[in-house]
């Protein structure tokens, strides 16, 4: 590929693009410290609370596939404009709420503008730097961006306290324009022109597009890949993780803080090493997918069947495995990558991202449903067997999803064979 204006101007775009992800994932996470202050702000019971999370999810996942039409369509720098552009006035709206109805309404649009982000970051990504790093930058970007969510921990409780509710969300709602002007002076779709346009959009060329990369088995192997590594980290680190250390697994607040903390780190850590195994071996990527998934289900099996309350270095064993399944979701980002042409890469790559938050957000909802149900009374004090039930939804999720890796792994290398013999070659080693 040519780089027109050199690796720097790459880099630099790549950078203003990753400040934009960090940002809407601090927008998304900002709300994790400031759920004793939103009940009093809005008067709201736990179960209204636990709706803002719900929500969200259900309107990123909802958005995947939009953005990615819309994304072929006008570009990166113009959709990622708008989405800024939402989630800096969504944020503004959510400082002055003072009625829960106003405040749900304002995290939806924050939901949408977030939706706008990440898939446009990694269409810059597969724009602007060889094949050979797209893997690295692509896994960067998304453990990089989680920071994001560290990010809103100690600066929010700290602003939340010392300068009140409208104060913070006005000032982390400022930051957005910042970024806007770096956006526009800084970021162009391609070496040669400054915003590409894509065909125009009609109900027949939707179709198409969507009927196109759906179709691709590829495509539904990077879907299954997000679907099946993703909702674990996701449930615990948004919503359950905090609740099942402190009452599942009986550990102290602050022991349960750190091993969120912990899970994020792994995140972290994990996402280069992964970037590095699947661009020394792209044939492999698959199998490495199953063995994380495999080593989830082994993970949380031993803590379910422990006797009595898991000893503390199972429970760290377990949020570092966990922790690697957030970064392994990328790799269905790969597969994208790997069997689309670039007319169609936002369209495949909405249709990928939708997996893992649609099976985070299914997870969700059973184990609060199935905490109820295994709770006696209306209580909210859950004991430890409550918890057992409800983590073990996770094994549903985890069936379906292998199922389906081994069937469209066949699949789409028996495609590859099909239609790249010697791409087939070069990647198997039969070359």
């Amino acid at each position: 590929m040519s780089e027109a204006r050199g690796p720097q101007g790459a880099v630099a775009i790549w950078l203003v693009g990753l400040a934009i992800y960090l940002l809407a994932v601090f927008h998304r996470s900002s709300l994790a410290v400031a759920g004793l202050a939103a009940s009093e702000r809005f008067g709201i019971s736990a179960a209204q609370l636990s709706t803002f999370a719900v929500l969200q999810l259900l309107v990123y996942a909802g958005m995947q596939v939009p953005v990615g039409l819309i994304l072929d369509r006008f570009g990166s720098r113009r959709v990622m404009l708008v989405g800024l552009a939402t989630l800096t006035l969504a944020q503004t709206a959510f400082a002055l709420a003072e009625s829960y109805p106003v405040a749900l309404v304002a995290r939806v649009f924050v939901g949408i503008g977030d939706a706008m982000t990440f898939v446009c970051v990694l269409r810059l990504v597969n724009t602007w730097f060889v094949a050979r790093r797209i893997p690295l930058v692509t896994q960067l970007t998304g453990v990089i961006g989680q920071a994001g969510a560290i990010l809103a921990a100690a600066p929010m409780t700290w602003s939340l306290r010392e300068l009140g509710w409208t104060r913070s969300y006005l000032l982390a709602a400022s930051v957005g324009l910042v970024l806007m002007a770096a956006l526009v002076l800084v970021v162009h779709d391609s070496p040669e022109r400054r915003s590409l346009s894509g065909p125009a959009l009609s109900w027949t060329s939707i179709r198409r597009s969507l009927a196109d990369a759906w179709e691709h088995p590829g495509t539904r192997l990077g879907f299954w890949t997000h679907f099946t590594t993703q909702f674990s980290a996701t449930t615990l680190g948004l919503l359950w993780g905090f609740p099942f250390f402190v009452q599942g697994e009986g550990r102290s607040e602050a022991l349960a803080g750190a091993l969120l903390t912990l899970l994020v780190l792994a995140v972290m850590a994990a996402g280069p090493i992964l970037a590095w195994a699947i661009t020394r071996h792209p044939w492999h990527r698959s199998t490495l997918v199953i063995g994380i998934v495999s080593s989830l289900v082994v993970a949380w099996t031993t803590v379910l069947v422990w006797p009595g309350r898991a000893p503390t270095w199972l429970l760290v064993v377990l949020v570092i495995v966990v922790g690697v399944g957030g970064p392994a979701s990328m790799i269905g980002f790969d597969f994208g990558r790997t069997f689309n042409p670039s007319h169609r890469l936002g369209t495949a790559i909405g249709l990928i991202n939708q997996g893992g938050f649609l099976a985070s957000l299914l997870l969700v909802l059973a184990i609060g449903l199935v905490l109820d149900w295994r709770t006696p009374g209306s209580s909210t004090d859950y004991p430890p067997s409550a918890f057992v039930w409800a983590m073990s939804c996770q094994y549903v999720l985890w069936a379906l999803g292998l199922v389906q890796l081994v069937r469209y792994r066949r699949r789409a290398r028996a495609r590859l064979r099909s239609d790249d013999p010697d791409a087939y070659a070069r990647m198997s080693g039969l070359g």
